[in-house]
């Protein structure tokens, strides 16, 4: 990313000025605008019509320009490639060096012209967020909903790239052929897996992938984490991230996202039977699995501040409650005491260290590897959710050591405090402690506005004067106090109300989205050992089986969604569409008049899970793109958010579960259905009133 820090020359600056977008000219034309508006009421159709026309023009403008510019690169490629055919038989290695500098700086040109889109891309934001805010009326969702498809558009013509991958393309063939100077040419094609490192051709790769809409497996699963992304980071904060970087470190942390999740999941199948010895009644089970997620609620909040100061301590700090929670935990059997087991239950949600995983990914992973780290994150924390009842399964067993009781209730808790064991020693030995330091300075005078952007010089034909920025802010003191400004931007929020500030109705509804499906899946999951028993005398092996299964789903699920489905439609139909499938399988769940059956509940199960599995993986995709890039730092982040909003469904969920006992087994399906059954048709209504804004 250094080519993105150096400035443009002025005379190209002065050059490319007329087709930037006119901020000044728009600026006024909002002014007048709002002037009309408070005129005449009806006047807000024609000044709607009016503004979107002024805008596509300056569009067009943009889109035209940029063509031209690729005109002109192809032509010197075209040049280029005649003096290359010269050249491999003269076999002149000077010349063949000077070739190479050539295309290379066809690639220059062709990362400025990048980032002047991008600057321009800002421009048309901070212009219909202006809109919004002074005429009081929704600019942004009209035109990006009559823009964002039409075939003809300028706004989507900016994005599809055509032109820059073709040019990305002859320059990163001819830069492979030549890369060695010794006649000994290799495609790009014979070898598609071929490692180009040259500089330039990263820098346009990832300010083409920054600009682009399209999705893989990889960027679908890497959202899912919620890891939300710092764009355009300057060279400095990448080197920075990279000196931070530890391999065995970063193994080490989603090792611990891994056991958590086994530890989470491994109750599950037995809950209600470790109840039922301890003399309590099977439903229990909701308050045992629940209590774990309700010391979660303040564990995420107190890693989530840890992390500003350190890494290693917190997740030894989380490695060593997890292993007395655990030991508690196993050992309440031979106690008999339902409260130990409770205790032992809280203490595991006390270690809950999501908040330390996912921060380690953000702040001490560079930036091109930060994608593979988050999909390693997701990947990890499948595998553990699917591995936790397939370990419950091969543990039926009974005996006893040193009067210590071992059996199918208390082994899964002394194999997770042996594994914590075993993770606490391999974490003091081998974990480093990445330079804190690096991660808390600020980023100052990085010239950043708005979501991470650019260098002082580069940002001249956008932004006002020193006498017109004074006589804007002069203007917009009543009307536009709530805008941030670029150094607030990249400052973190300092509490939660500052937080609650940051959540645009979008978001809050994705949240509201995100407690639907997790509320409905904990349902399913922490009463299911409970259920099958009543209706169908399943077996822990049974229970632990189809628990596993489901788990295996996720990773297959996401592959379907990440490579074709987010592909084919818009993330906001595959969610809509999600939440009536999540519906639709509550909906089968329900017990009425006729007998139930395993068909039945395995396949109502199954529509369920795996909806609110597609449902999560682009709940959170949405979230990382529509929430305040503030919310990307700090104690208070977007990680922290949405892990709290899970956590709270998981409480209220499993407290439903323990309160349903109350009415009898024969009622328990339907009363815990029925919260499920409401809150995921409200979250249809809310998904159906701000669907026009999730872009």
């Amino acid at each position: 990313m250094v080519a993105f820090g150096k400035k443009l020359k002025e005379t190209q600056i002065q050059e490319w000025q007329g087709y930037y977008i006119n901020y000044k000219l728009m600026k006024k034309k909002v002014k007048n605008y709002m002037q009309q508006i408070e005129v005449s009421e009806q006047s807000r159709e024609n000044v709607l019509k009016d503004f979107s026309r002024i805008l596509d023009k300056q569009i067009e403008k943009i889109v035209l320009f940029l063509l031209e510019q690729q005109g002109e690169m192809a032509s010197r490629l075209f040049v280029l490639g005649q003096e290359h055919d010269v050249l491999v038989q003269q076999q002149d290695g000077s010349k063949l060096s000077e070739l190479q500098q050539s295309y290379r700086d066809v690639g220059r040109e062709l990362l400025q012209l990048l980032f002047f889109v991008e600057m321009n891309a800002i421009g048309v934001r901070k212009i219909l967020k202006k809109f919004d805010k002074r005429c009081g009326y929704k600019l942004t969702n009209y035109y990006v909903k009559t823009r964002a498809n039409h075939p003809y558009s300028q706004l989507r013509q900016i994005f599809k790239h055509v032109g820059v991958s073709a040019v990305v393309g002859t320059i990163s063939r001819n830069l492979a052929e030549l890369q060695d100077n010794k006649g000994n040419y290799t495609s790009i094609y014979d070898h598609p897996g071929l490692p180009l490192q040259d500089p330039i051709i990263s820098s346009i790769n990832q300010a083409v992938d920054r600009l682009t809409n399209s999705t893989d497996f990889l960027h679908y699963l890497g959202k899912h984490a919620l890891i939300l992304p710092e764009e355009l980071p300057t060279p400095s904060e990448d080197n920075a991230a990279n000196e931070r970087y530890h391999l065995m470190s970063f193994l080490l942390n989603l090792a611990n996202a891994f056991l958590y999740m086994v530890n989470t999941y491994i109750i599950v199948p037995t809950a209600d039977d470790y109840s039922l010895s301890l003399g309590a009644a099977a439903t229990l089970c909701g308050a045992v699995i629940g209590s774990m997620a309700v010391a979660q609620v303040f564990s995420s909040v107190y890693f989530s501040a840890w992390s500003n100061k350190s890494y290693m301590k917190p997740l030894l700090f989380s490695s060593i409650v997890l292993l007395i929670g655990n030991t508690l935990y196993a050992l309440a059997y031979d106690f008999n005491s339902i409260y130990l087991l409770l205790i032992g239950r809280l203490f595991c949600g006390l270690g809950s260290a999501r908040a330390i995983n996912r921060r380690y990914i953000s702040d001490c992973v560079p930036q091109h590897l930060r994608m593979k780290a988050s999909a390693g994150f997701v990947s990890a924390s499948a595998l553990g959710m699917a591995c936790g009842p397939a370990v419950a399964c091969l543990l039926q067993t009974d005996f006893k050591f040193l009067k210590i009781t071992f059996n199918q209730e208390t082994l899964p808790g002394w194999i997770m405090a042996l594994a914590w064991f075993l993770y606490l020693l391999c974490l003091w030995s081998t974990f480093r402690e990445p330079p804190m330091e690096d991660v808390l300075l600020p980023k100052a005078n990085s010239g950043q506005i708005e979501n991470g952007l650019v260098q002082n010089g580069i940002t001249q034909p956008l932004l006002l004067s020193v006498e017109e920025k004074k006589q804007d802010q002069d203007e917009d003191q009543d009307c536009d106090n709530s805008e941030e400004s670029a150094e607030e931007i990249q400052k973190p929020v300092t509490s939660i109300i500052s937080a609650y500030k940051l959540l645009t109705p979008s978001v809050k509804v994705q949240l509201l989205v995100y407690f639907m499906l997790k509320y409905a899946m904990e349902i399913l999951l922490a009463e299911s050992s409970v259920v099958t028993t009543y209706y169908f005398i399943w077996s822990t092996s049974n229970v632990a089986i189809f628990l596993a299964c489901l788990g295996l789903t996720v990773l297959p699920v996401n592959i379907l969604v990440g490579s074709y489905l987010s592909n084919m439609f818009e993330e906001r139909q595959v969610l809509l569409a999600s939440e009536i499938l999540v519906c639709l399988g509550i909906v089968l769940s329900f017990h009425v008049v006729i007998p139930y059956s395993v068909p039945q509940y395995v396949c109502s199960a199954l529509i369920t899970f795996v909806a609110a599995e597609v449902l999560e993986g682009v709940n959170l995709n949405l979230l990382s793109r529509v929430m305040s890039s503030r919310l990307s730092k700090g104690t208070y982040n977007g990680g922290l958010l949405s892990t709290e909003a899970g956590t709270l469904a998981r409480v209220f969920a499993d407290s439903t579960i323990t309160l349903a006992g109350y009415w009898g087994m024969s009622r328990l399906l339907n009363v815990t259905l029925l919260p499920s059954l409401f809150v995921c048709i409200f979250s249809i209504i809310a998904t159906c009133f701000t669907y026009n804004s999730l872009y």
